[in-house]
Parts: structure tokens; sequence; C-alpha cells
């Protein structure tokens, strides 16, 4: 569906230049005496990349339709990801490019949403916040609870994620999958 570029609005996905992007912050700007234009932030769903234009106001684009669809993340097989859909037990699987830094986050068992444009998955979104055990890091301080220096910790998936020096190998945390930082013991 086409629509005009002052119609862009955050959280869309457009088609740009061949490519699709998901539409970060749009902004509506007339300058003085000139025309109006859309000053767009977008990334780019396959790659990652951001982008940024200028449309015209007259400008249309085409709009995609995104359809999103909860997901159970099962194992990793080779570079592909093996998700299956709870209503029909459908396996879908997503090349390692697709799920990019967010493989570090995924556990067996974790319902994940998985945006699909035209039947094709393209991306996933996790849960703001997952819990992972700790396997590898430094012993940790007894009575170091008020201080702000990290201490490297690998993590059951892999990942590496600065946590307190009160941490010890077993424990479990919660990790903010949109930062990747430690946010509290679990």
């Amino acid at each position: 569906m086409n629509i005009k570029a002052t119609d862009i609005r955050k959280g869309y996905v457009i088609r740009f230049r061949d490519r699709v992007v998901r539409v970060l912050t749009s902004t509506h700007h007339t300058p003085g005496n000139l025309r109006a234009m859309m000053q767009v932030e977008m990334k780019d769903v396959k790659t990652g990349a951001n982008v940024s234009n200028r449309f015209r106001a007259d400008d249309t684009v085409e709009k995609l339709n995104v359809d999103f669809l909860s997901l159970e993340y099962l194992y990793q097989e080779g570079d592909a990801f093996v998700f299956m859909n709870q209503e029909n037990y459908e396996q879908i699987f997503l090349q390692k490019d697709q799920i990019g830094e967010m493989a570090g986050y995924l556990l067996p068992n974790m319902k994940v949403m998985v945006s699909f444009i035209e039947e094709q998955a393209i991306s996933i979104e996790l849960p703001p916040r997952v819990t992972l055990k700790v396997t590898a890091t430094e012993p940790g301080i007894r009575n170091a609870t008020a201080t702000n220096v990290l201490k490297p910790a690998t993590l059951e998936t892999g990942i590496q994620v600065g946590v307190p020096a009160f941490i010890n190998e077993g424990e479990s945390i919660i990790v903010n999958t949109e930062t990747g930082e430690y946010m509290s013991r679990a």
C-alpha cells in the first residue's frame, strides 16, 4: 500500500530503495519559506544498519504489512535457529544473520515474537529481560554490595556481561536484552 511521506509514523515498515526498513523516528519540518519535508530515521530489517532520509511532502512510499506471531524457540541446528508455532506445531527456521546478537539471549522453550512480511520471517523480538545462569566468572567478594565496579561473567548461552563483584558462578541473573546489561539477581 502506498502512503504519502507525511503519513510515515514510528514503527511502520516500509520499502526504501529496495530494502525493507523499520521507521525509528519521523519528524515533519516546515522551514520558513521552504517546502515541507519529513526527516525519517530507519533501520534496515535484514542488516540492522541505520538509514536516514529526507522525504519531500509529496513523495510516496510503500508501506508493508507486517504480521507478528508468537513462536517458541526450540534449538539451534548449525547456523539455523528452529522455532515452533504452538497452534499448528509448524517449525520455522531462521538463519543466524536474521537473529544477530539476539542469539545470545535465546533459551530453549522461550517465547518470542517473530515478524513476517509476505509470509517470510524477517526478525524476532525478545522479551525485555531474560534470566540466565552465570557459568564462569572470578570468585565473588564477600560483603561487596555497594560497588559499581563490574567484572566479566560468561553466561550459559556464551555471551559475556559485566556483573557486580558479589555475583558468583552458578547464580542466575536478569539481563536487559536491549542493552545487554546486568539488571539484578534472579
